[in-house]
């Protein structure tokens, strides 16, 4: 089983988001308060806390939340997350794989800000199935 490491929201496109403890997810629609929620395919974005890892070598002091990830996730082989796979998050939050990947806008700000945004080539997108909230430790689940 997975876990919850990093939380993280922003109000706007294209910005480094902030780390926060918990979260409300709506079916349908993505993390309250986030900029990237509402109907469409990219509801929730992820990182590998081990592609996180790997960067920080090279970027020692880059926060969670550099690369615009929605969400930290460790225990979990994203190799496993292809299009159409489903996690579990917490008791109740159900998100489906919906993109892995996407293509950068050049110049990148957040790859100018971190040296190499990690999201294009590794990240993982996501809409919700079912809502609810999670927290920092929580667990997760590859539900196939």
């Amino acid at each position: 089983m997975g876990r919850v490491d990093a939380i993280c929201v922003s109000e706007k496109t294209g910005v480094q988001k902030t780390p926060v403890r918990r979260a409300r997810l709506r079916a349908g629609f993505g993390i309250e308060g986030d900029a990237h929620a509402g109907d469409w395919h990219r509801q929730v974005s992820l990182l590998s806390a081990a592609d996180v890892a790997e960067a920080r070598k090279r970027l020692p002091d880059i926060a969670d939340g550099a690369f615009a990830e929605n969400l930290v996730i460790s225990g979990i082989d994203f190799s496993r997350l292809v299009v159409g796979a489903r996690l579990r998050l917490g008791n109740t939050v159900v998100l489906r794989i919906t993109q892995i990947g996407k293509e950068c806008h050049t110049p990148c700000r957040i790859g100018q800000l971190t040296g190499d945004c990690i999201m294009p080539r590794l990240g993982r997108f996501a809409e919700v199935q079912n809502g609810g909230e999670i927290a920092i430790g929580d667990g997760v689940e590859v539900l196939g």
